[in-house]
């Protein structure tokens, strides 16, 4: 009886010794990487294989210190009294279809379905690109930019359902800049802008419908408390703000210089 238990384990170890030998012996498969303008270099956090997790992609410190500070925000369509445009669905209203409560705004053109589908969207304030891509069909283009309060509070402002995106990552962007158009999200919906708040240092794109805020703010809200409303009037409107600059702000501009060969020692 002893030795027929001593030859069962002998076979069931020789068995184990030949299978890890087997294993160690086979060609490691290659790492996956991400791949495209979005995930050609890995930020801290984020999976090395299938798709992002964008609620786990936090800004590098060199992202971080290119953040600006916003000290004046307008709307990101119509004119910059939101003239032109209305709000189909207030933040965190609770929508008992989609089972939440919504997470933005979404702001249509006056004339509503797809009349504004193609309209300018506009940077709500100076802000530097975190994420420009299509997280998943249902969301369709998605820009999201991050800014700093006058307090040095990292503020993020979401563009989602895109057409077009018309920047790219990792660039600084003015306020009132075009940076996308007015779409449909693939067509899941008519068209309209859901637009975002945040308070984070990532760029998380998370639901559009939710039960707890988590760090979601009222966009509205966020935008009305930088407003120009002072008596001198209100900055200029996106619209006309993006038609006057020849050259983005980031460019400086040297007027009254000397000429070099005019220089003296």
């Amino acid at each position: 009886m002893k030795s027929t238990r001593l030859l069962i384990t002998l076979v069931l170890a020789a068995g184990i010794v030949g299978f890890a030998v087997w294993q160690s012996s086979r060609t490691a498969a290659p790492e996956e990487k991400l791949i495209g303008f979005q995930d050609s270099d890995t930020p801290f956090a984020m999976p090395k294989s299938g798709k992002p997790d964008m609620r786990f992609h936090f800004l590098s410190a060199w992202q971080a210190n290119q953040v600006p500070t916003v000290n004046h925000m307008d709307t990101p369509m119509g004119s910059e009294n939101s003239a032109l445009v209305y709000n189909a669905q207030k933040f965190w209203e609770i929508n008992e279809k989609r089972g939440g409560h919504h997470t933005g705004d979404d702001l249509n053109g006056i004339g509503g379905m797809n009349t504004d589908q193609g309209d300018p969207v506009f940077a709500a304030g100076d802000g530097l690109v975190v994420y420009a891509g299509e997280p998943s069909p249902g969301w369709g283009k998605i820009i999201v930019l991050a800014h700093r309060d006058p307090q040095g509070k990292p503020v993020h402002t979401m563009y989602a359902h895109l057409q077009e995106i018309k920047t790219t990552l990792n660039t600084l962007i003015a306020r009132g800049e075009v940076i996308g158009t007015v779409g449909t999200g693939n067509g899941y919906y008519p068209a309209h802008l859901h637009f975002e708040a945040r308070s984070s240092d990532g760029a998380d794109i998370g639901a559009g419908y939710t039960a707890q805020p988590l760090n979601r703010l009222d966009p509205a809200a966020i935008v009305a408390a930088l407003h120009d409303a002072s008596d001198k009037g209100i900055l200029p409107a996106p619209l006309n703000f993006a038609n006057k600059i020849d050259a983005p702000w980031t460019k400086l501009e040297m007027k009254n210089s000397e000429k070099f060969s005019e220089l003296k020692e």
